[in-house]
């Protein structure tokens, strides 16, 4: 048995109350919840009761093996497994791995995200975010928050390709900008659009700097100091492409004010 989220455990305390169950009954319960080892991974059930968030499969750096082990121990556990920075050879072991079962595999190439989950997954339907990005090339961080933004359970939009650089494609996106609860502004070369945004908006912003540009762009570097050197007070500034952070963060303000 584990412990998916605050109502299971709520519950598993109250029929402790109600039933007048054993502490050393329950406690091997609360205990196993915690987390599951796996060897190669030391898998933390319990993290969403903790957080609000649940445990992400970072792929980088680790074997396809890992990723599909880790997946299935997640999917057994009842929970849905979220994989980011996954390369296409992820998408089609763990695709492979599901054999006869009922899971569903969704793979954004463009964000290297894969979701997988069993039954049925909650709605996305919480407040509302809008992820803008400023070129066609920084739509693959841009992609990856909206695809953790979503899977965390909010509502999405999406303004792409509104940069500087043709500051007239973004005035059509005011009526977006204006029905957000919170925007994430991603962008590359000088990292300047977080700043003509927020020049003109109340809402909460994550700006997202990404490592495109040329030379003295500095892998991104160029951009993040932009944006942490912003005239606009009061933006969030992620790290060089953490559409990851950036999603978690939307999704965290976007249900403070609930639905």
């Amino acid at each position: 048995m584990s412990l998916k989220d605050k109502t299971a455990l709520l519950e598993a305390l109250q029929t402790l109350i109600a039933h007048n169950v054993q502490l050393d009954h329950i406690l091997p319960f609360i205990k196993n919840s915690a987390y599951e080892d796996l060897s190669v991974a030391k898998l933390d059930i319990h993290r969403q009761a903790r957080q609000g968030i649940p445990e992400v499969i970072f792929a980088e750096g680790k074997t396809v093996d890992d990723v599909t082990s880790i997946v299935e121990a997640m999917i057994n556990k009842g929970h849905p497994a979220f994989v980011t920075r996954a390369q296409p050879a992820c998408y089609t072991a763990i695709s492979e791995k599901q054999g006869n079962r009922a899971w569903t595999v969704q793979y954004n190439q463009r964000a290297k995200t894969i979701l997988v989950y069993e039954g049925e997954l909650k709605q996305q339907d919480k407040g509302n975010v809008l992820v803008l990005c400023a070129g066609t090339s920084d739509i693959s961080v841009a992609e990856e928050a909206v695809e953790t933004a979503q899977f965390l359970g909010s509502k999405v939009s999406r303004a792409y390709d509104v940069g500087v650089a043709g500051i007239h494609r973004l005035f059509d996106s005011l009526g977006l900008i204006k029905e957000a609860r919170v925007l994430i502004v991603v962008a590359g070369m000088e990292g300047a659009l977080p700043s003509v945004v927020g020049g003109f908006t109340d809402k909460p912003m994550i700006a997202v700097p990404t490592s495109v540009g040329y030379g003295t762009s500095l892998g991104g570097l160029t951009a993040l100091f932009a944006m942490l050197n912003s005239c606009v007070p009061g933006i969030a500034v992620m790290n060089i492409d953490n559409g990851f952070g950036a999603g978690c963060l939307a999704h965290k303000i976007n249900t403070l004010a609930g639905l």
